[in-house]
């Protein structure tokens, strides 16, 4: 894990590199946009692997998770954080973020999985409103009748495209996840798979990452000596509002952290 900059993401959503630093862009074609249009036709949304096509996903043996923390009115420091679970050599990428759910259909989960080659999903909290998508009285409404864990509705932009779905992970959780294709694999599959993936709302890979990406920064700019700032994600997003009676975290690791299973 390391700090890099600068780094200015947009607000309300996480943002990906082809995003990141574009908000001058946006009446320009800038070298960096047309990079991302020159890898957006590299993204491939199809099962590539055997273990997808295994209703169990057998043959998956570890699942990464990829997080980026910003701080709080820091637009040069940030800190990329991938953590690696074992599943029931990384063979999958859960992406804080978006994939083709995006303004420009290329998020930071189709970046990555374009340039690593390895499949990606995008795995967001918030709805990133585009083609159409908004957060309204009916998106709402469909979110109300997500009764168990699993459930899920597409996402049909104005164009009639599917660019993702809208997933309740787990039976308490209140709020769903945005899971969208990041790379060499269908949507069926990613929402199975993130799914599979959730002991609370968020799939854990990404929960460790964003966890361990927030405890580096807080004990960086502490060794520095400088104020630590709150971390531009609150920490609230780690739980689920709701968990089971009688379920707890996982048992505290080194430094007060869940453990990974590497």
């Amino acid at each position: 894990m390391r700090a890099g900059g600068p780094l200015t993401p947009g607000r309300g959503r996480s943002a990906g590199p082809g995003e990141l630093g574009l908000a001058a862009c946006s009446t320009c074609v800038c070298p960096a946009l047309r990079e991302q249009a020159r890898l957006k036709a590299l993204v491939v949304d199809r099962d590539t692997e055997a273990w997808q096509r295994d209703p169990a996903f057998s043959g998956l043996q570890r699942v990464g998770g990829v997080d980026v923390s910003f701080v709080k009115d820091d637009s040069v420091s940030a800190c990329a954080s991938l953590v690696v679970l074992n599943y029931p050599e990384l063979e999958v990428l859960f992406v804080d973020g978006n994939g083709v759910l995006h303004h420009r259909g290329f998020g930071v989960a189709c970046h990555l999985g374009v340039l690593t080659d390895v499949p990606c999903i995008g795995v967001a909290k918030k709805l990133l409103q585009v083609d159409g998508l908004e957060n309204d009285a009916a998106h709402r409404e469909k979110i109300r009748l997500l009764k168990a864990g699993g459930d899920s509705f597409p996402l049909m932009g104005g164009s009639g495209a599917v660019l993702g779905m809208a997933l309740k992970s787990h039976d308490h959780s209140t709020k769903p996840l945005y899971v969208s294709v990041g790379h060499k694999m269908s949507l069926e599959t990613a929402v199975r798979l993130t799914h599979s993936c959730c002991r609370f709302r968020i799939p854990e890979p990404v929960r460790q990452a964003d966890i361990r990406s927030r405890d580096y920064i807080r004990r960086t700019l502490a060794v520095q000596g400088a104020p630590v700032p709150q971390p531009e994600r609150s920490g609230k997003a780690q739980r689920p509002k709701a968990c089971p009676k009688g379920v707890s975290e996982e048992p505290a690791g080194k430094n007060g952290l869940p453990e990974a299973h590497n």
